[in-house]
This record gives structure tokens, sequence and C-alpha cells, in this order.
């Protein structure tokens, strides 16, 4: 609200159309107030990538979550925009209120998607999609605000002094896309490595509330009514205090999420420069679990049952040496230095933390019994995509494959027929290459789309599957924490470079089923998982 004026002479322009009383030169004043539109543009597509980074993380598939949250944002930046007409009478109290919400709004988004993710995300029913919902919800709420900016900036700009359209136009966009590129370089190389998701989200909202109250209680402050002058720094005090006592609280509030989501046995917790790892158990008779970016990859009670299955039809032939792309835990490694004739394992991770909580953790070290500790056991730390392309060809017996699952975007590349044609050039004649194509049972089509994907490249396929259904659990790059969907069985494929490998059964090992009809491989430009 804008304090009443005196009676305007007839014809003349209402009182909030009229220039700004400004404490400072109108240059000084337009400067600040495009100084404020940097701040804000900067805050807002932090948020915008925090939500992103965050639902790619708990949820996967980043591509589909990148879709969601900018879809949904700029479309509600559109509905602001207009909303925000009706305030132009009461700009300067407008942006203020709307900076405010949009600091509480922004700042605590990171947090309270982390703590539904971790205190609801297993549950079933309408919980399973808690998450996605207030994905959804926050985008739409920081989207509305964003969008309201704008129209109350430029209405603030021309207080100061009017200018033709144009030109106000240009002055204000060219802040906010400056802005938005400090922002967006600000949040991968400054804030997430330093401050992590949930500390660099209250921050952002910190640094939003107080550069849009400043502007608006020492610039617009004669626009203010005698209420408003008072509870815009209470409103600013407040979220303040909200986001101070997060901060504070937020390695208890990490904490205590971590307990609800992975158990209350956590013995490590770190932040690679990859992916969170985390380990649990494998103490005073407790099974290890090893979760990568919050999904459980290898589970003591069942992880031998995998890898062996993963390894052992492979090793059936020469297998002098053995290229491992992923596996960091050591876990397949010692499956295949328990072969006679293995002269050397070359390991592809793309993590060095995993690699070294391999080398170092007593429990995790005993598991892989000690298989880097093995002279012929070499470490490439590097993308398995690119270290195909830049190994000399046939310089392989065996190509093990422990990747993540292929559902997970940054690992399509790795189960495309690009990437299979470059581990067929590094197999020698009678190499063999096993794969993790996915659970047959649950995702039979993405486990087809795997062994379609293989031929396509030119390799002969034996696919085969293992059942899981006696142990009650499943490890591997297909665990999910909602064990109402955890898949009973594995899936793989053997291939091989002159005819279909014959498949011994180590274990229990047999074919898949029929395949499905009608699958196409999958391309680095045409993903089809």
């Amino acid at each position: 609200m804008i304090e009443p004026h005196a009676p305007a002479p007839p014809g003349a322009p209402p009182p909030w159309r009229g220039p700004a009383r400004l404490p400072v030169r109108p240059d000084t004043g337009r400067f600040l107030v495009l100084a404020c539109v940097f701040v804000c543009a900067a805050c807002g597509l932090v948020y915008e990538l925090e939500l992103v980074a965050l639902a790619s993380y708990l949820m996967g598939d980043s591509v589909t979550q990148a879709s969601v949250v900018l879809s949904v944002m700029v479309f509600a930046m559109g509905i602001g925009s207009l909303a925000a007409k009706r305030l132009r009478p009461l700009a300067a109290a407008g942006f203020a209120a709307v900076e405010v919400t949009l600091a509480l709004v922004g700042g605590c988004s990171a947090p309270a998607l982390y703590a539904v993710f971790a205190w609801t995300g297993d549950w079933g029913g309408l919980w399973a999609n808690g998450p996605r919902i207030l994905l959804v919800a926050f985008s739409l709420a920081i989207g509305l605000l964003i969008g309201a900016e704008v129209p109350l900036l430029m209405e603030l700009i021309q207080r100061i002094r009017r200018q033709d359209a144009g030109g106000a136009v240009a002055d204000l966009f060219a802040a906010d896309y400056v802005g938005a590129l400090v922002g967006g370089l600000a949040f991968p190389f400054l804030l997430l490595p330093f401050l992590g998701q949930l500390t660099s989200s209250l921050l952002t909202g910190t640094v939003n509330v107080v550069a849009g109250g400043t502007l608006v209680l020492g610039l617009f402050r004669r626009d203010l009514t005698g209420r408003t002058r008072w509870l815009l720094p209470a409103a600013t005090v407040a979220v303040l205090g909200v986001l101070g006592s997060a901060a504070v609280l937020v390695d208890d509030f990490e904490q205590a999420a971590r307990h609800a989501l992975y158990g209350d046995d956590v013995r490590v917790a770190v932040e690679t420069d990859v992916q969170e790892v985390v380990l649990t158990g494998g103490t005073r008779g407790r099974p290890l679990g090893l979760y990568l970016d919050g999904r459980l990859r290898v589970d003591g009670r069942d992880e031998r049952r995998y890898h062996r299955s993963l390894v052992h039809p492979a090793m059936d032939g020469p297998h002098a040496r053995v290229l491992i792309l992923g596996g960091g835990d050591g876990l397949a490694a010692r499956e295949v230095l328990t072969h006679p004739g293995v002269h050397r394992v070359d390991v592809v991770e793309l993590d060095p933390g995993l690699i070294r909580l391999a080398r170092t953790d007593p429990p995790l070290s005993r598991l892989n019994d000690h298989a880097y500790a093995d002279p012929r056991v070499h470490v490439t730390v590097g993308d398995a995509f690119r270290h195909l392309r830049d190994t000399p060809a046939a310089g392989y017996d065996v190509v093990i494959a422990d990747l993540p699952d292929p559902g997970i975007t940054a690992s399509t590349k790795l189960y495309s027929q690009e990437f299979y044609g470059l581990a067929r050039r590094v197999l020698r004649p009678r190499g063999r290459l096993v794969v993790h194509a996915g659970p047959v049972a649950s995702r039979r089509r993405v486990f087809w789309t795997v062994e379609t994907t293989l031929r396509a490249a030119g390799l002969h396929t034996t696919p085969y599957r293992v059942d899981s259904r006696d142990t009650g659990v499943t490890t591997g790059p297909d665990r999910t924490e909602d064990t109402s969907r955890t898949p009973r069985d594995w899936g793989f494929v053997l291939a091989g470079t002159a005819a279909p490998p014959p498949l011994r059964p180590h274990h229990d090992e047999r074919p898949p089923g029929r395949p499905v009809p009608g699958v196409r491989p999958s391309t680095l430009v045409h993903p089809r998982y």
C-alpha cells in the first residue's frame, strides 16, 4: 500500500504513476534497481537448478526431472506475470512481498523435497509419489513468484525516470540475463561443491530476501504506508530467522534424514565429486550395504550371487586380460581373480572416492577380498565410453560391464549401440562381453532392448536370467527402496565376437523366455530405455 497523496489536479496521472520520491539521484536509483534485478535473477536460476539437481538425485532420470521443472516453471512465470499486473499500483510493496515469499519458498524447497523423500519416499499409495508432487508444487510456486518480478520491477524503474518501453525492457532483461548467467555458473562450480544442495538453497534465499528488502526499504520507502514500513522489516527478519535456523540445523537434519533413508547403522556418508556414497552395516554381524546416490547397489546378503552370475559365465574361455567397466566397489574384480590364468585386470571407474573406500574401508575391503591389493589389478579413473575410444583394438579376452541401470540418464550412453561397438573393437577374436541388462520379469522391454542393441553392434548374444526369490532381496543396479517394486531377478546378456558363447550354468542361470517383439536398438541420438 502507498501513502495517500494530495488530490491530483484534473488530468494529472495517478500518484503511483508519478515520479518516485527517491533519497538518491535518479541515475543511482536506476543502477540500484538493475543491480537488484541482477541478484534476483541469479537467485531464481539457482532455485531452478537446485530443484533439477535434487530431483535427479532422488528420483533418477535427469531428463524427465529437468523437463518437468523447466516446463512447469516457465508456464508458471507467464501466469505470474499476468497476475502481477494487478499489483502495479502497489509496485514497491508488491515487489517486497514477492521477494519475501520467494526467498522463503525457494530457500526451503530443497530441504522440504529431501525430507519428503527421506521420510515418505518408500511408502505405498499416494505417498509413493510425494516427492514428485512436491517437485511440481515448488516449480509452480517459484515460477509464479519469479514471473511476478518483471512487471513490478518494470514499474519501479519507470517510476524513477520515464523512458521508452523498448529501452526500459532492454535494460531490465540485460540485467536479468546476466544475473541468470552468474547464478547458473555459481551453482555447479561454487555453491554445490562447497556448500552442498541444502545449505546453498538456504543461502540463496537469504541473499534473495536481503536484496529485495534493501531495495524497497532503502529506495522506495516513501511509497510505503506506515503499516507496510514495519510489516516488511518484520517479515524479512522472520524469513531470515527461518533460513538461518535451518542453516544452523542442516547437519543434524541431514543426519536424521540419512538415518530415516538408510537405517540406523550408517557408518560412512561422503559426497564425492561424482555422487553420494553411503556405507551401512558391515560390523557386528550386520550385512554391508553400499548406496550410491540413494540407491542400494550392494547388499551383503546377496551380492556374491549377483557378481558370480555376472562374471563367471564370461570367464569360460580365454581370460588372461580382463576389462571391468564400472565395478568400483571391487566385487566384480574379486570374482575375476578367483579364476586361474588371469594375468591383468583393468578397472575403469568414474568415481575415485568409491575406489578409495573400496581400498580403505575395512568391511568393504574384506568383502572384495582386498582385490585392489592384487598387483594384477590396475585402476583407471575416468569415463568408460571415453576409455573404450582410447583403448587399442583387440586388447582383452573379457569385458565386464558392471554399470548402473540403463534407465538412469547418465548411464544410457553406456547401453548404446555405439558403446557396444567400441567394446567389440577391444575384444580379441574369441573375446566375450557380459552386460547387466535389468530385471527380466518387471522390465522385459528394457532387457530385450539391451540384447537387441548388442546384436546391432555386431555381437552374438546369449541372454540369461537369475532369480533371487529365495533370498528376498535384490542388490545391484536394479535395487529400489520400494520393496513392493524391488525386482526379483537379474537379467544378463553374454555376447561374443564370433559365435553365440555357450552358457554353462554356474549357479541358477537359465534362459530369459521369449523376446519382446518389435524392439529396436538404442543409440546415442535415439535412446530407447
